[in-house]
């Protein structure tokens, strides 16, 4: 992720007209050898083995956490309290309080704060809030939403830091995104009814041992929105053969809209108002005409990939620190998120609905 936010950022400063011009200043890892090989391979003037050299630089004015995600509460409210904005990849923190506490304490300092739910920054996803928000749906009735990948598949394959207890599992790593979605299109969720399911018991530990799995393989839920509609959500990290799959499905009294990941480029949508024996899902392909796809392509069609969405959010976040505009997903919606996962986890143990 952090070489996906590296070329963010250079890619950033060259598509759009920003307020601000970005300087690669000074990239941390966790030894220094590596660090001084990110500086050179990415451009950066500086590398250091401690990320508080970063934190303590006054010529710093953005922190940009893509560490192990326990570490990012720590980071974030070190940068916070040394006044500079904060970019940070999700999820904010594992757990929910110690969400509600970045976004406090971000609010209190009145610095920018921005986390990285890239996939929202596609024209496509917001194409289809326009739509929904036209009243060209009508009445939202249904919605369904998937993210499902198979990197964890193999039984036979080894513990990693998202299987930590604290925060881990398919809902938070995968969920989140579909959860995120869902509220971006359709508005806050009401209520929750999960069902986390961890599917491999046991992982290697990679030393000649193994680990029990606390967190879940696949976490799913039903839900309900404020506007009335419901639907059901999943994250799932071992459906094999599949490498990105975040799909939505969305219901209306007079239509309805389908979209993969897989093809991102592209929004289907279904009209009762087309005449009767011509009607079916339409393809939208992605154009100049959905902003901002025009600023990386002038031919539609030719398609955008995943780092463009990285740059479409990073030149948000610039244009939010510049105050030309909100900040397009902060501190506060991600502890949202974070408040969502843990409401499916605890319903799943609880087995009933509950309030959000």
């Amino acid at each position: 992720m952090g070489k996906a936010h590296v070329f963010g950022f250079a890619t950033a400063q060259k598509v759009f007209n920003l307020p601000l011009k970005i300087h690669l200043h000074t990239v941390a890892d966790i030894k220094q050898e590596m660090a001084d090989k990110a500086a050179l391979d990415f451009g950066f003037d500086n590398s250091t083995s401690d990320w508080h050299n970063l934190i303590d630089n006054p010529e710093i004015d953005i922190i940009d956490i893509t560490a192990p995600n326990v570490l990012h509460k720590e980071m974030a409210l070190a940068a916070i309290a040394a006044g500079k904005h904060v970019y940070c990849e999700k999820p904010l923190a594992p757990l929910a309080a110690d969400a509600f506490e970045l976004a406090k304490a971000a609010k209190a300092a009145g610095v920018k704060t921005q986390v990285g739910f890239n996939y929202l920054c596609n024209p496509m996803f917001r194409l289809a809030r326009d739509i929904i928000n036209s009243g060209e749906l009508g009445e939202i009735r249904g919605f369904r939403g998937l993210h499902a990948e198979d990197y964890m598949a193999d039984a036979n394959g080894p513990v990693t830091f998202r299987h930590d207890a604290l925060g881990g599992g398919a809902l938070a790593d995968l969920g989140s995104h579909v959860l995120a979605t869902a509220e971006f299109l359709l508005g806050p969720i009401s209520r929750v009814m999960g069902d986390c399911v961890t599917v491999i018991p046991k992982r290697s530990d990679g030393n000649g041992g193994h680990k029990k799995i606390e967190v879940d393989d696949i976490g799913r839920a039903f839900v309900r929105f404020e506007n009335g509609a419901s639907g059901s959500i999943e994250g799932n990290w071992i459906s094999t053969g599949r490498k990105m799959q975040h799909d939505f499905e969305i219901y209306g009294s007079k239509g309805a809209l389908s979209f993969t990941q897989e093809r991102f480029n592209e929004l289907h949508f279904y009209s009762t108002e087309d005449t009767s024996g011509r009607r079916g899902f339409r393809r939208i392909e992605a154009a100049p005409d959905h902003e901002p796809y025009g600023s990386f392509c002038v031919a539609p069609g030719h398609q955008l990939g995943f780092n463009d969405l990285k740059a479409i959010e990073i030149a948000d976040f610039i244009n939010a620190i510049a105050d030309v505009q909100a900040e397009p997903f902060n501190f506060e919606r991600g502890y949202r998120i974070q408040t969502l996962v843990e409401k499916i986890n605890k319903s799943s143990t609880e087995g009933k609905w509950l309030k959000v």
